[in-house]
């Protein structure tokens, strides 16, 4: 009896091993057809003829390739995440600078004792590019600023001037080019003929709509006083230390004031006959009037100047006919502006922090005797 129930127990172990051994068969077959069905998919892919009837989104002769990855029923083909060999990523658009510049800082401390080179002020300003120019880099500004200093034996004041005012006019935003109008000689000078010839000489340069004309002694003193141009003609230096910071009189347009082009060709210019100091100012004050134009101003805590003192440039002595020619604007604006400007440039040399264009003006008219 044990012998019959141990052969029992042996058969039924053999059987299960069989068993086993014959799942163990089923199971490897599987698995070998589904490794060889998964070869031929592949082989198949890889086939140029069946491939591009079934795979038309593939280009096989882009070198980096992938397939694409399919989405459920309805949804379209995910781009490659690794970029192309030559792509080019697209230029973010930059924004416009905004009204008011957020980095301005108010009323400032303007002093002329300490020492002042150009080397200093050019590591000041490492943004400023050859010829005296800056573009924001953050944003687009609406105006492209020609700034035109008439000028004639000022070093002195024009490193002070350029030290406060490249920082002050980046932290305004502006897109801005600076020149001077050296007049060659020792002539009598002309300081309208000067920024005429400003005007006409910086559109060779770059295509400006704006331009503010500046003596080189006037520094702001509030870097709110935004220097660029507005729907009427402006006037800048208001209250100037040397007047008490109080506007000497209603028709004063004097020390820095700003023109968009269409402005400046409304009134032909600035006078070109005013030799000397004095005059050309009420004369500009003058031709805006008449031409229907207002002049506009800053607030009278924004608009203050100081003045770097100085002596009376020799050769630019008080002109006695000035008061005349103010009187005879209207008849005279007509043929005496822009449109009769003669010069000669004798040199235009572009340097770290401005544009230096020296010019010859010619020589002022006999003046009549007294009487």
């Amino acid at each position: 009896m044990t012998r019959l129930m141990l052969g029992r127990t042996l058969e039924r172990i053999c059987k299960a091993v069989l068993l086993l051994c014959l799942v163990h068969f089923l199971i490897m077959m599987i698995l070998y057809f589904d490794v060889y069905s998964q070869r031929f998919d592949i082989f198949s892919r890889f086939s140029g003829r069946n491939f591009s009837r079934t795979h038309h989104y593939y280009n096989l002769s882009r070198p980096n390739g992938t397939f694409p990855t399919y989405l459920a029923a309805g949804d379209h083909f995910l781009p490659s995440t690794k970029p192309e060999t030559n792509y080019t990523p697209p230029v973010k658009p930059v924004p416009p600078c905004p009204e008011v510049p957020p980095g301005l800082v108010g009323r400032l401390l303007i002093e002329f004792s300490s020492a002042m080179t150009l080397e200093r002020v050019q590591k000041e300003n490492p943004d400023v590019t050859n010829g005296g120019k800056y573009s924001p880099p953050d944003c687009k500004a609406k105006q492209k600023v020609a700034i035109i200093i008439p000028y004639r034996h000022r070093d002195h004041h024009l490193k002070y001037w350029l030290h406060y005012l490249h920082p002050i006019l980046r932290r305004q935003k502006i897109d801005y080019g600076i020149f001077i109008i050296n007049q060659y000689g020792e002539d009598t000078f002309n300081r309208a003929k000067l920024l005429n010839i400003g005007y006409t000489e910086v559109l060779k340069d770059a295509e400006y709509d704006c331009f503010i004309f500046s003596d080189v002694d006037l520094i702001p003193m509030d870097d709110r006083n935004l220097y660029h141009c507005y729907d009427q003609p402006r006037h800048f230096a208001i209250a100037m230390d040397k007047f008490g910071f109080r506007l000497p009189y209603a028709g004063y347009f004097g020390g820095v004031s700003g023109l968009s082009r269409v402005q400046f060709l409304k009134i032909n210019g600035f006078p070109n006959e005013y030799w000397g100091w004095g005059g050309e100012d009420d004369d500009i004050y003058n031709r805006i009037t008449l031409n229907g134009m207002k002049v506009s101003r800053p607030d009278v805590q924004i608009g203050r100047y100081r003045m770097i003192k100085h002596e009376r440039d020799k050769h630019n002595e008080p002109n006695p006919q000035r008061f005349n020619k103010i009187q005879n604007t209207k008849a005279s604006m007509k043929r005496d502006g822009i449109n009769s400007l003669q010069y000669r440039v004798l040199e235009v040399t572009k340097y770290p922090l401005f544009t230096n264009i020296t010019v010859e003006i010619g020589k002022p008219p006999p003046r009549p005797p007294r009487g």
